[in-house]
């Protein structure tokens, strides 16, 4: 009794904070620095079970996913996996993910690849004497594809490593540079409790580069470019499971991030497990401005033949961009039936 009282608590809890908190709780620890980087997509929560769970997903158990969330899980990934998503943020704004799991046969580790792309659609070229449209058309294109690596000290601990090359299209000016993840992830015996340490997008400063046109009307011609960090994120979080039936199960999980152009913001998840079919998914941020709702999420196992298929969709309704849409596909190859067991 005592436990399903804990679990309705925890629910009721999430619901809550959407309605009732409305000022900061944490200090305003580095909100003087909002919007000091560049190249903001690489913020957004391509994974559409850690958009559910309002990105709390630094100590998750493994998932096709582990290259975005962290790549120390990576080794903990024992059979291929290709995972793709599309996160729609309204006005014709589309970001995309794929990333591909290989896991190494002769030991605990394994290697991945990804690709994580964002495009603006075409755009109207606007000038003080036609701003209604030029009649041409300019675009805005970032990329960041990654190479990863992940290794398993023991049983219990692991570590992963991920470089990224990053490239920025704006019209005819662009932007080439590179930044890396590196994260841990500790598994204890106790409750499937989790520990996880993820440094994410650690680059130095670039800028835009090209034929800058010259400006003429009412202004200097002289265009000045300054250099940009990549967005920075320390994340410090777990998870444990504090409820579990034979046909069902709890995860909760929290999670602290330390943003170079930000201030520090805290995060809760919660994800609830039927017949390792169905899953239902909630989570809150807490300090982020313009999140003042509770994020949901959904999630359902299928099969194709004997490979397992995941279906992830995801909601985060915010106060200036709309609901966000998060909609992911994730397919692991059994290698044979030895492996069917571990791939649930």
């Amino acid at each position: 009794m005592r436990t399903k009282q804990l679990v309705w608590l925890l629910v009721a809890v999430f619901c809550g904070l959407g309605g009732s908190v409305s000022a900061q709780l944490l200090p305003n620890l580095g909100g003087q620095r909002a919007g000091v980087s560049a190249l903001s997509f690489l913020k957004s929560d391509v994974n559409p079970r850690s958009m559910g769970m309002s990105g709390a997903s630094v100590a998750l158990p493994v998932d096709g996913y582990a290259v975005f969330n962290n790549p120390a899980a990576i080794s903990l990934q024992r059979q291929f996996n290709v995972s793709t998503s599309n996160l729609a943020f309204g006005a014709g704004l589309h970001q995309s993910f794929l990333s591909t799991i290989i896991p190494r046969k002769d030991a605990p580790s394994g290697f991945a690849v990804s690709l994580n792309t964002l495009n603006s659609g075409p755009m109207e070229v606007r000038t003080e004497f036609q701003p209604g449209g030029t009649g041409q058309q300019f675009y805005a294109t970032n990329l960041a594809a990654g190479l990863s690596y992940s290794q398993s000290l023991s049983d219990k601990f692991s570590l992963g490593l991920t470089l990224k090359y990053i490239y920025e299209q704006l019209d005819q000016y662009t932007n080439h540079t590179g930044a890396f993840d590196f994260g841990f992830l500790y598994t204890t015996d106790v409750r499937d409790l989790r520990f996880a340490v993820l440094v994410q997008n650690f680059g130095g400063n670039s800028a835009l580069d090209g034929d800058f046109l010259e400006i003429d009307f009412n202004r200097d011609n002289t265009v000045e470019v300054n250099n940009y960090t990549v967005p920075t994120t320390f994340k410090l979080g777990l998870s444990f499971v504090p409820w579990k039936r034979d046909q069902q199960s709890l995860l909760a999980s929290a999670q602290l991030d330390h943003p170079n152009d930000n201030s520090e913001n805290l995060r809760f998840g919660l994800e609830y497990e039927y017949l390792k079919l169905l899953f239902l998914r909630m989570g809150y941020k807490i300090n982020v401005q313009g999140q003042n709702f509770p994020s949901f999420g959904v999630g359902y196992r299928a099969r194709v033949g004997a490979h397992p298929l995941r279906v992830n969709y995801s909601i985060n309704p915010t106060q200036y961009l709309g609901i966000q849409h998060s909609f992911g596909l994730s397919f692991t190859l059994n290698r044979s039936n030895r492996d069917r067991d571990e791939a649930e």
